[in-house]
């Protein structure tokens, strides 16, 4: 996208009339508090129901039908809201949806009856919808894929913390002030939000001319998600033996097949490819889980604490503890790169361990609320230790065109997985509050569904030891055991969590060993740039395109010889074990032959015969490789350079980069450099307040999720280019934050006078 957004967040906007730049922090800030909102509502909803039932008359039937249509109808504002964004611009859909949810807390803080106030309700739970949506798309938009981690832990433990809050607040704020006074102070707080996004935030240029990849797949996936809430939501109500609830099991079933039909069907050349099926998955899976937990653990801990004789406010702190988690764990997950995959083997099998628990830990009062904190917050942390790499890792990954209407898809599996918790024993919408038996029940199924997920998104042998403690517990207290048998039961947890660490201990053992082998091959094949080298300043990156592996098919070099300073850089044609092979025999070619062969061109020549010996004995005919030979020396303000078909170097000065003309040679490997002499080097002028850029492709093409490559030229334009060492640091930082999969390797080598 272009505008007056610098693409991805790479520096501060300028803020709509006024011509100052806008800090990227602030934007994160402050929508963050925007999005607050969706969290912050449903906890003042729930502490003003009993005002508004006293005050309205609205019943238990009022409140139903308000949070089934509300749900319902938040999932499909949160698609329109979110591919709205794409084709009108981020910020003028926030400020809609903000006026909407403006004008909803007003028709809250109006309603004279129980029809008006549910209505309002409805109204506000969409409103919130689209804030929530144009929040997430708008973040995502103004940065870059590869810092995607950093932020949405930032942004999701502030939502933490606001829940926090919220729950903690909100009942003594209603009490204090009323119900009408609360949904004025809501429609008050978005007049609010308005006003500061119209004056801080950057408006995002439309993409209007970008279709999505595929409309009848979204469609359907939509009416999916809607049918499948509006079921699970009535089904308690109306029973599941309601023709109508069938009717709705039977349209999502149905909505859902027909989407996954169009998905097998080949993507249309032009068009962004789809999101990876593991991707999208992770992120549903991790999504159902969290509304699912949230629900079961909002059911659960009023019955149980209210058995043990403590407040409703205790209650409330408790469950805000399940925030005080989530916010920990978010934490670590902005300043640690934690995978999906690791954070689902240890933050689910947690979150379970954590719901097998809770029930034990309230049973005494003198316990219950240190106790119950503890285990809240540890099911807290696990559930969005699993949840938010999980969400950053498909945010990542969605092409930016799309992004809102891919967006959507988070906060809609958040709400069906709310609705399935809601289609529940005990957790009906018109049910009372759940009796502690009842409760413990509800805690057991939550144990079980997040086992079932940590086994589909973690590592199985973990998620088997958790689920296998947690039903041994079942069986164990279900039974009223005596007390020798609760012992057993604290032993089998303990021997759980024992090979659950073991597991993990031996995995990072493994893993250890393994870095430690791709550093040493990567140092015994690629020696280390030196910092100085005869009268130039060097500074050299190399990151390999497979992760741990150390090595992969482009090169690099800097050596000390007779002849000057001599420097190579290149990329093998082809991958894996044989390209490696390759960058040996060459690089050992050239540490050898570079020390005895005066002339440049011949250097190049003898590294050319020896690519054609490498394919000779490989019976390889397509064997060949790029290169980029320069040489310097004494104090001379002049390199030498000879370009083997590989990328032309760039000047960084202190105005612009621009790209030096060297001759190409055809590539090693092709015969052309065999007679000796018959390559001229070229004669490169080395400019004292400039840096000389060499590179491989894998640096220039590195793509992100739209598929556009990096912007070098431009980028270069706002790098730090005081040193040679600065410029590639600052590089090495960039490419990771444009690009959040690494396709190729690359080499850089920047270099100056000293």
């Amino acid at each position: 996208m272009t505008g007056t957004t610098t693409p991805y967040g790479a520096g501060a906007a300028p803020a709509p009339g006024s011509g100052t730049a806008v800090s990227p922090r602030v934007i994160g800030l402050l929508l963050a508090l925007v999005a607050a909102l969706y969290v912050v509502a449903p906890a003042m909803n729930a502490a003003v129901a009993p005002l508004v039932h006293t005050d309205l008359g609205v019943s238990a039937e009022d409140n139903a039908v308000a949070q089934v249509a509300g749900v319902c109808l938040a999932i499909g504002v949160l698609a329109a809201t979110g591919r709205a964004g794409d084709l009108k611009g981020r910020r003028a859909t926030l400020t809609a949806s903000l006026a909407a949810l403006g004008l909803g807390s007003l028709a809250l803080t109006l309603s004279f009856g129980p029809a008006t106030y549910v209505l309002g309700r409805i109204l506000v739970a969409a409103a919130l919808a689209a804030v929530f949506v144009s929040c997430l798309a708008f973040m995502t938009t103004v940065s870059m894929p590869g810092r995607i981690r950093r932020i949405m832990g930032g942004w999701l433990a502030a939502m933490s913390v606001g829940f926090v809050l919220a729950v903690n607040l909100a009942p003594h704020a209603a009490a204090l002030t009323g119900w009408r006074v609360t949904a004025a102070l809501m429609a008050a707080a978005a007049g609010a939000a308005l006003v500061s996004v119209r004056r801080l935030l950057p408006e995002t240029t439309p993409v209007a001319a970008e279709p999505l990849p595929d409309r009848p797949r979204t469609v359907g996936q939509v009416l999916c998600a809607v049918t499948l809430a509006a079921a699970l939501q009535l089904a308690p109500l109306w029973g599941w033996q309601d023709l109508r609830v069938g009717a709705l099991l039977t349209a999502a079933v149905l909505s859902c097949a027909a989407a996954r039909a169009r998905a097998l069907r080949r993507t249309p050349r032009g068009r962004p490819k789809p999101v990876p099926p593991t991707v999208w998955t992770g992120a549903l899976v991790a999504g159902l889980v969290l509304g699912f937990t949230q629900v079961v653990l909002t059911m659960t801990v009023p019955p149980l604490v209210s058995a043990v004789g403590l407040s409703t406010g205790t209650a409330a702190l408790m469950l805000s503890a399940f925030g005080v988690g989530g916010a920990a764990a978010c934490l670590l997950i902005r300043y640690r790169p934690v995978s999906p995959l690791a954070g689902a083997s240890l933050g689910l099998p947690l979150a379970a361990l954590g719901l097998a628990l809770l029930h034990a830990l309230v049973d005494h009062a003198g316990h219950a609320l240190a106790g119950g904190f503890a285990v809240v917050a540890l099911v807290g942390f696990g559930t969005m230790l699993a949840t938010a790499p999980q969400m950053a890792r498909y945010l990542a990954a969605v092409p930016r065109p799309h992004l809102g209407a891919h967006a959507a898809l988070l906060p809609s599996a958040i709400l069906v997985g709310t609705a399935a918790a809601q289609a529940l024993p005990y957790t009906s919408a018109l049910g009372p509050v759940p009796l502690p038996a009842e409760a413990r029940e509800l805690l057991w199924i939550g144990t079980v569904v997040v086992a079932v997920a940590a086994l589909a998104l973690g590592r199985p042998v973990v998620a088997v030891a958790v689920a296998g403690a947690s039903v041994l517990q079942y069986v164990m207290v279900d039974a009223e055991t005596s007390q020798p048998m609760s012992v057993i039961v604290a032993l089998a947890v303990g021997a759980a969590a024992g090979a659950v660490a073991w597991s993990r201990r031996e995995q990072t053992e493994r893993l250890s060993r393994t870095r430690e082998t791709a550093a040493a091959l990567q140092c015994a094949v690629l020696h280390p740039i030196p910092d100085r080298l005869g009268g130039l300043r060097l500074a050299g990156l190399y990151r390999p395109a497979t992760a741990g592996t150390g090595i992969g098919g482009d090169f690099l070099e800097a050596l000390d010889t007779p002849y000057g300073t001599r420097i190579l850089i290149g990329d093998v044609r082809g991958k894996g074990l044989q390209a490696v092979q390759t960058v040996t025999d060459l690089l050992g070619c050239f540490r050898s032959q570079a020390h005895e062969t005066a002339e440049l061109g011949e250097l190049a020549a003898c590294l050319d015969r020896q690519v054609r010996r490498v394919a000779a004995a490989r019976g390889d005919g397509e064997l060949f490789a790029t290169a980029l030979l320069l040489q310097h020396a004494g104090a001379s303000q002049e390199l030498r350079a000879v370009n083997c078909g590989h990328l032309a170097p760039l000047e960084v000065g202190p105005e612009r980069a621009r790209e030096l003309h060297v001759p190409a040679e055809l590539p090693l490997g092709f015969g052309a450099l065999d007679a000796a002499g018959a390559v001229r080097p070229h004669r490169l002028a080395l400019a004292p307040d400039a840096t000389l850029l060499t590179h491989t492709d894998g640096l220039s093409e590195a793509r992100n999720s739209t598929g556009e490559f990096y912007p070098l030229a431009e980028r270069l334009a706002v790098a730090d280019r005081r040193t040679p060492d600065a410029l590639v640091r600052h590089l090495a930082d960039d490419v990771g934050d444009w690009t959040h999969h690494l396709a190729d390797d690359i080499a850089v080598i920047a270099l100056g006078p000293r």
